[in-house]
């Protein structure tokens, strides 16, 4: 019998519409003679919604309203209770999850928390991992126990504001400074700060995402990313290298600025790409990741000098995205990647429950 895959999308996030184009991508890649695909979309009030309607319809939002007149027209069918309380169960309705939803509420460990309390196997990397990889104070602690090199830093709570952090951060970084909510995707809330005057705004700008925020030294750097594949034995893709339209790469230069470049692969020294895959995996090891991710480097324009940014645990799968066409490049189709992400989460579910 075919496998019910659940594609979930949305979500109470500020990627909400990042997420549905690149469920969309999924949606559209998954081997209809394998699967039935079950498309269950998460509003910005945090409804979930089992979705029946045209594929084309979930990008541009559309979804929603066609998911509403289904729930009233026929109840029966259409609802359904994530937990199982009454009703159709969750896994009633399908038998693995797939979570394509980036940013708070999907990417950092809560969705795969509901997965993991019904026992539903899912792709991509747990709850702790995506715990870890999500809150970027947490990660950069994780990832200065595993030796890794980063820029320099300073975390605080959005309280700190108002007692005069401004100060502390002055004292200990130097300008351009990246002001950044430590729990958020895609660029949300980030600043690149190069007066002390614009500090403040730049604060309370990531206040509004998140009570916890970093302040990070801006190094003028080339901006260098890998994908992973694997659970125990990691599948490096390309490397890959942005170079942003804007100045740098913000919501608007991923997104909606044509002049933002891909440069897949990136031209890179063997050693350099060596340098890059043994941190790589050593970052993604040690934050508990697991299935897929993409993991983010910087690397000084002046000594070249390579420093860890950050892992995506759900990254992008939209038409512009770096994680498939990283591995894209070594050779595999988009059907055969999103097929991996099953096969990696069955192996880790079944490894999980046999022990």
């Amino acid at each position: 019998m075919k496998k019910r895959i659940g594609v979930f999308f949305g979500g109470k996030s500020g990627e909400h519409e990042v997420s549905r184009v690149s469920a969309t991508t999924v949606i559209n890649s998954l081997d209809r003679e394998k699967y039935d695909v079950v498309t269950i979309g998460i509003t910005k009030q945090g409804e979930w919604l089992l979705y029946e309607g045209p594929i084309e319809l979930i990008a541009p939002g559309d979804w929603e309203q066609k998911a509403r007149e289904d729930l009233a027209r026929d109840p029966e069918h259409f609802a359904f209770s994530v937990l199982g309380s009454a009703g159709h169960k969750l896994t009633d309705i399908i038998d693995f999850a797939l979570p394509i939803m980036h940013g708070p509420n999907g990417e950092d460990g809560t969705i795969q928390g509901v997965f993991e309390l019904l026992n539903i196997p899912y792709g991509g990397t747990g709850v702790a991992g995506c715990a870890v990889t999500m809150d970027k104070i947490i990660a950069k602690e994780v990832f200065a126990d595993a030796g890794l090199k980063q820029s320099p830093f300073t975390a605080f709570t959005a309280d700190a504001i108002d007692c005069g952090i401004e100060e502390k951060i002055n004292e200990e970084l130097e300008y351009p400074l990246f002001i950044k909510p430590a729990n958020m995707g895609s660029s949300v809330g980030i600043t690149k700060v190069t007066r002390e005057e614009d500090l403040l705004p730049a604060l309370k700008l990531a206040a509004r995402y998140d009570s916890r925020i970093v302040a990070e030294h801006g190094i003028d750097a080339r901006e260098i990313e890998i994908a992973v594949m694997g659970n125990e034995e990691l599948t490096f893709g390309a490397i890959g290298e942005i170079v942003p339209g804007a100045e740098f790469y913000d919501y608007d230069a991923k997104y909606n600025n044509d002049d933002s470049k891909l440069l897949i692969p990136a031209p890179l020294t063997e050693e350099q790409e060596k340098t890059i895959k043994e941190m790589a995996g050593r970052a993604y090891k040690a934050a508990a990741c697991c299935g897929f991710s993409r993991v983010d480097f910087l690397m000084d324009k002046a000594t070249s000098e390579i420093y860890i940014n950050e892992i995506n645990a759900i990254p992008g799968f939209t038409n512009i995205s770096m994680f498939p066409m990283l591995m894209m490049e070594t050779g595999l189709t988009l059907p055969e990647i999103t097929d991996k992400i099953i096969e990696l989460g069955y192996e880790r579910y079944s490894l999980k429950n046999n022990r």
